[in-house]
C-alpha cells in the first residue's frame, strides 16, 4: 500500500493523510471481501485493485486539479471507479455515483456509508434517465466515465450533464484518437468540442491509457439524451 501512496503522490502533489490511507485500506478489505460473493469487477488482487483502480481513477488529476467543492458526477461507475477515489483525495467535491446494475449500486452506498464520505449520491438509473431529470441536468462541473462506451455514444450520456463552461472526461484505451474522431457529430449536435487527449502511465501497465477532455461551450438541445437504449444503438 506504502508503494501505491507514493505513486499517488505524483498525481496529487500532496501527502496522503492517515485517515486518507485508512481509507483505501478499507476500500480495498472491503471489495476483495464484496468479490468473493458478488461479481463487481475483474480484478480480484490487492495489487490489481491499487493500480488498476485506485490509481488508475487518480490519473484524471493530471487535467482535473485543481479541485475544491465542484459538483462530479460519475457515470457507470462500477464498484464506485473513478468518483470514490477522487473523494477520497479531496473530501469537498459534492459526488453522484450513477450505475444502474443493483449489486454494484448496493456496494457503492456500503462502501460511502463504511468510509463516513459526506455528499455523495447514488442512483440506481441509466444515464439517459438522468440526463432528463432537472436536478441535475447542466448541473455538474465535470461528468466521468472509465470503459462505459464508446465515444459518441459516452458523450450522449454525459453532454447534457454538465454546466456550459464545464468538463466532460473519459478515461480511455488505444482507441481513445479514433473515437475522437468518429464523436465530431456527436459534440456538435450537443454543444461541446474536445479540448485535449492525454496520454497517461500506470506502472506494470503496458496496455495504452488516456484522458479524453471535452468542453461544454453551449446548452444541449432538449432532445439529448434520447430515450433509454437509443444512442447505443443509433449513436450521433
Amino acid at each position: 500500500m506504502r508503494t501505491l501512496m507514493t505513486e499517488i503522490q505524483k498525481y496529487t502533489g500532496s501527502s496522503l493523510t492517515d485517515q486518507q490511507l485508512k481509507a483505501f485500506e478499507i476500500y480495498e478489505t472491503e471489495l476483495m471481501s464484496w468479490n468473493e460473493k458478488f461479481n463487481l469487477t475483474a480484478i480480484r488482487d490487492a495489487e490489481g485493485i491499487r493500480i488498476k483502480h485506485f490509481l488508475d481513477s487518480l490519473t484524471c488529476l493530471q487535467v482535473m486539479k485543481p479541485l475544491q467543492n465542484e459538483r462530479i458526477i460519475d457515470v457507470g461507475t462500477g464498484a464506485g471507479f473513478p468518483g470514490i477515489p477522487l473523494k477520497i483525495m479531496y473530501p469537498g467535491l459534492k459526488l453522484t455515483l450513477v450505475e444502474s446494475v443493483g449489486k454494484k449500486a448496493g456496494y457503492c452506498k456500503h462502501i460511502i456509508d463504511t468510509l463516513h464520505l459526506d455528499h455523495v449520491d447514488v442512483l440506481t438509473l441509466r444515464a439517459e434517465e438522468v440526463g432528463r431529470l432537472s436536478n441535475h441536468r447542466a448541473q455538474y462541473d465535470w461528468a466521468l466515465a472509465r470503459a462505459v462506451a464508446s465515444l459518441p455514444i459516452l458523450s450522449e450520456y454525459l453532454i447534457p450533464l454538465i454546466k456550459i463552461g464545464g468538463h466532460m472526461l473519459a478515461q480511455k484505451g488505444e482507441s481513445a484518437h479514433a473515437e475522437a474522431q468518429a464523436s465530431e457529430n456527436a459534440l456538435k449536435l450537443l454543444g461541446a468540442e474536445l479540448q485535449k487527449i492525454e496520454k497517461v502511465i500506470l506502472p506494470g501497465v503496458v496496455e495504452e491509457r488516456y484522458l479524453v477532455v471535452i468542453k461544454k461551450t453551449a446548452a444541449t438541445a432538449a432532445l439529448y439524451p434520447r430515450t433509454v437504449g437509443i444512442p447505443s444503438k443509433k449513436p450521433l
